[in-house]
């Protein structure tokens, strides 16, 4: 596993993100707000890789499209080395879109059925590059064998490859700009548990070679231990606890976080866990809960938890905490809330 990079020289910075989607509910057709996300804020440094998840619905594929600019943000500010471009135009945005890329979740319906494999992958290079056939299709075949594809395989169509071949296909799509920055969301979830090592270590692979970012938006947190060097949990629109890998993974401070670690299986029928199974269903981000927006699921909530939203503090060196139950440099209790 790499070294994690210093956080300090951002080359993303993503500061009090939101994203309202207005929508219409009953005959009278009174328009409320959807909170998808509400006030996110991270940094990604040059060579690091940031985790990110939470349950479906939370908000982080929303995440990923305002960072790419597929969606513009309601509020908030996204950095790139520095610069604002939340509020550039398409015009202005299309230099850092050759920075930018991303690896989708589904890798059939990211391409495009009705035309070649060498095709797919030399558009975006077209898009940025003026050069002759010979030249893409040098390119593209140097970027066929790096993601451990064969050149022989430049002429065949989507469906002519398997799952796990589909997204070395959408990597090597996303490499051919060499990008600096790339959002790869839920890229292993629609794979096979063999072909998921694979590509996990391909992005390992290509995050060494070429010194990528990755913002890597996943479930599985098995899959985020293996790549991340830090993690961010999100939880209905907010980021409630953000802190290096192994931080998090032994001693997590937000009761949700020690939740889905909780639920996490353990391979070995021997071992129980004494799991903390979460109580209630998910509010609605039409409607977000006062407050904390955990409190109605948490077993330590407190009054003040249902009135006061709680601000981000660092409890431990790189762990950022939003609970009211957690202070400043208080780790008397390393593996989570008092009971």
């Amino acid at each position: 596993m790499t070294t994690p990079p210093d956080v300090a020289a951002a080359l993303l910075e993503v500061r009090g993100l939101c994203k309202h989607f207005p929508t219409q509910h009953g005959w009278l057709g009174r328009s409320q707000l959807v909170r998808a996300v509400d006030g996110v804020s991270f940094s990604i440094a040059e060579g690091e890789t940031l985790g990110l998840v939470g349950e479906s619905g939370c908000g982080k594929s929303t995440t990923g499209k305002l960072i790419l600019r597929l969606q513009d943000p309601t509020a908030g500010e996204i950095l790139w080395n520095g610069r604002p471009i939340h509020n550039l135009s398409q015009t202005e945005l299309r230099p850092v879109r050759r920075e930018l890329q991303a690896v989708f979740q589904d890798p059939y319906a990211s391409l495009n059925p009705r035309i070649r494999a060498a095709e797919i992958v030399a558009e975006p290079l077209r898009n940025y590059e003026a050069m002759s056939s010979a030249q893409a299709r040098e390119r593209v075949a140097s970027l066929f064998e790096r993601v451990g594809l064969r050149p022989d395989q430049m002429v065949k169509y989507p469906f002519e490859f398997s799952g796990g071949q589909r997204q070395r296909l959408g990597i090597a799509r996303a490499l051919s700009v060499q990008p600096r920055l790339i959002v790869c969301d839920e890229p292993v979830s629609a794979l096979d548990v063999s072909v998921q090592a694979q590509v996990i270590n391909l992005l390992m692979d290509l995050q060494q070679q070429f010194n990528l970012s990755y913002l890597f938006i996943a479930h599985d947190l098995a899959v985020v231990e293996h790549i991340s060097h830090r993690v961010a949990v999100m939880y209905l629109g907010r980021i409630v606890e953000i802190a290096p890998k192994r931080t998090i993974f032994t001693s997590p401070q937000h009761p949700y976080t020690e939740a889905l670690l909780d639920a996490v299986p353990v391979p070995d029928p021997r071992v129980r866990k004494n799991r903390r199974v979460l109580t209630g269903d998910v509010p609605s981000p039409i409607n977000p809960p006062p407050g904390c927006h955990f409190h109605t699921r948490c077993p330590y909530a407190e009054e003040r938890c249902r009135i006061e939203s709680p601000p981000m503090r660092e409890v431990a060196p790189g762990q950022f905490v939003a609970c009211h139950l957690r202070q400043p440099a208080s780790i008397e209790h390393p593996t989570g809330i008092p009971a």
